[in-house]
């Protein structure tokens, strides 16, 4: 079986090492709500969760890690990011443990942009502005997909996620002239079904575990515009992987705490390599203080995060700094039963 896994690791990795060695373009990936972290618990750590996603959360993330719900029937999150830029984001995620079928999942996305004003190019020359406002703009995306995830082993878990994803950025008026009467509209809109693969394995020392994650594999989408013309782009497909262990195994049994540290390596689509380091501390079982940093960033950087468990209830809040856009707040809240 061990033998099984690493192969299976490697069928997974060279195809995505070989599409990264010439699809590196910096800012060439489109439906960018898709790569934003939702979970507050995983940005707390500044999203080094690949391998320590162990309920509803682990869908946005690495959908192997939904395998690990054990110990309930059902677990549910719900999830707001307030973005840059006065937008937001929600999210749902829903996982339902079936025993030894596995343990499979539901989630949406949805984006809020807000109040957008729309423009058109004013000829006048009185006008310095150059430009007329107009009503505000129908703007919208959002994502729904399936997850399944399944234990092969007692240390090995592999899951997956099929997604729907759509988006409408308004519509656009076209004329041949300023004078011309011609006038034709076109809706940018467009959709694509999206993968997602995700691996933990337990080697046997302590609780260490490694893994990997591959998300937003799709093949490109296209944008229609001045009669019949296309822009296509690529989604933020993202690799991810890295090592996690509970450091306070190396002295001795800990019932009622631990201090979960994970490292990853990860490639994105549309920037170089980067790195994320986190770790997370729990406090007799109820309290839990999260700190994290994102390496490689031009604006995002420490993130720290703080969480409460009750009996089948968790609330958690994470704060990132985001550079010129200051700073991001998540808020997750999750039920288990």
């Amino acid at each position: 079986m061990r033998k099984l896994i690493i192969l299976l690791h490697l069928v997974l990795l060279l195809p995505v090492y070989s599409l990264y060695g010439y699809m590196t373009k910096a800012g060439k990936a489109g439906f960018k709500f898709m790569d934003v972290e939702m979970s507050a618990r995983a940005a707390g750590m500044g999203e080094a969760f690949t391998l320590i996603g162990d309920d509803a959360n682990a869908i946005f993330h690495n959908p192997a890690g939904i395998a690990q719900l054990q110990d309930k029937k059902f677990d549910l999150t719900l999830c707001k990011v307030e973005w840059i830029a006065e937008t937001s984001i929600e999210g749902i995620g829903l996982v339902a443990n079936l025993g030894t079928f596995g343990n499979v999942g539901i989630s949406v996305l949805n984006t809020n942009y807000g109040d957008v004003i729309g423009t058109v190019i004013d000829p006048d020359p009185l006008n310095e502005a150059g430009y007329l406002e107009t009503d505000t703009l129908d703007l919208g995306s959002y994502a729904a997909g399936i997850s399944y995830a399944r234990r092969l082993t007692e240390k090995f878990m592999i899951g997956g996620n099929v997604r729907y994803a759509y988006e409408h950025l308004g519509d656009s008026e076209f004329k041949e002239s300023y004078e011309s009467d011609s006038v034709w509209s076109e809706k940018n809109e467009t959709h694509t079904i999206v993968y997602d693969i995700g691996t933990i394995f337990y080697p046997g020392f302590k609780s260490l575990r490694i893994g990997m994650s591959i998300v937003n594999f799709s093949t490109a989408v296209r944008y229609e515009f001045d009669q019949g013309r296309t822009n296509s782009f690529e989604l933020p497909l993202t690799f991810r992987m890295g090592a996690a262990i509970d450091v306070l195994d190396v002295f001795g049994e800990h019932p009622d705490h631990s201090l979960m540290v994970d490292f990853e390596l990860i490639h994105p689509r549309d920037y170089s390599k980067r790195y994320h380091l986190g770790g997370e501390l729990i406090v007799l079982e109820r309290l839990i203080l999260r700190g994290g940093y994102k390496f490689g960033y031009d604006e995002e950087g420490l993130a720290f995060g703080i969480g409460i468990n009750a009996t089948n209830i968790k609330l958690d809040y994470a704060y990132s700094e985001f550079g010129v856009f200051d700073f991001v707040n998540r808020f997750s809240v999750g039920l288990s039963f």
